[in-house]
């Protein structure tokens, strides 16, 4: 590619995470360190290679011009050098995928001594650090105070979490009234979310409800739409009040598609489902997954008085 190619891919990025900082919250924070960081690649490409840093920093001053121009201080000269470095410190992106917020990064890009900043990022993923406690261990020199420590420290990659059978059963939901419609199902849901994730199990996190999805030809609304950090995917939630039909299941393998081609980022797991479903006066929350239904151990019985 020439020069002014990678400037357009670099713009388009940019341009495409602008965006999605105002439309989006779930990923955003995510979706800004993979943009920053496939910038630094483009001008690391566009340079030549590391080893011509001398003339990125030329480069590096002419975009930083336009984009700024266009997208603000964000991407003056100073952050564009960030972004190169954010890429020569992890060429091989993994570490990118670890959902380190930028902020983050940023305070962990002077630390030159390798094993020094992998210590900070295990701490962050394992802790969830903010900025302000990320600065404040860096400042005690925590690392420097580690008792017998090691002379390598490699960055932690946690498994990937699949759903298991520990799950609780049965999985209550708390409702004040007679459930009569299934309307009258996802407000008493989203009305005792916290309870409700409480009892599926960690991790699981809100994205919206009656969410928007769209083929191209036509808009599919998804009762309530979650998303799990531990399993690494969305979880589209169903409600039917009767007994789990054939075509439900159809229909919940055809949403979870749709997720994985609009939602679905590369690094994460596909799309699961739950439909929750009536049988005689327990509601059943079954579980699909890579378009096998997962067995219906998962029971959510109704009461009548309210959780508190």
């Amino acid at each position: 590619m020439n020069e002014e190619t990678y400037y357009q891919e670099i713009e388009h990025l940019i341009k495409k995470n602008e965006i999605s900082k105002r439309v989006r919250t779930l990923e955003e924070s995510n979706d800004t360190v993979t943009t920053y960081w496939n910038v630094g690649r483009l001008i690391v490409e566009a340079q030549g290679g590391e080893s011509r840093a001398k003339y990125g920093n030329e480069l590096i001053k002419k975009w930083s011009v336009r984009l700024t121009e266009q997208y603000g201080k964000g991407y003056d000269a100073t952050n564009l050098r960030k972004f190169r470095q954010f890429y020569n410190l992890f060429p091989k992106r993994a570490p990118v995928d670890l959902k380190l917020t930028w902020t983050n990064y940023k305070e962990l890009l002077p630390i030159k001594n390798e094993s020094k900043r992998n210590y900070y990022i295990n701490l962050c993923i394992k802790n969830n650090l903010s900025r302000r406690q990320l600065i404040k261990e860096i400042k005690s020199n925590s690392y420097e105070r580690l008792v017998n420590r090691p002379d390598k420290i490699d960055i932690v990659i946690y498994p990937k979490y699949s759903i298991t059978t520990n799950m609780k059963d049965p999985i209550i939901i708390g409702v004040d009234k007679e459930i009569t419609s299934e309307h009258d199902l996802e407000l008493s849901i989203l009305s005792n979310l916290e309870f409700f994730f409480k009892q599926l199990g960690e991790g699981f996190l809100y994205a919206g409800h009656q969410y928007k999805l769209s083929d191209g030809n036509k808009n599919y609304y998804v009762d309530i739409l979650l998303f799990n950090v531990k399993l690494n995917c969305y979880i589209v939630v169903e409600l039917k009040l009767r007994s789990l039909k054939k075509e439900d299941k159809a229909q919940m393998e055809y949403y979870m598609k749709l997720v994985d081609e609009n939602l679905k980022l590369p690094h994460h797991n596909k799309a699961i489902g739950i439909i929750i479903t009536k049988e005689s006066d327990k509601l059943i929350a079954n579980f699909i997954k890579s378009e096998e239904i997962i067995p219906l151990t998962y029971k959510l019985e109704q009461i009548r008085e309210k959780v508190k």
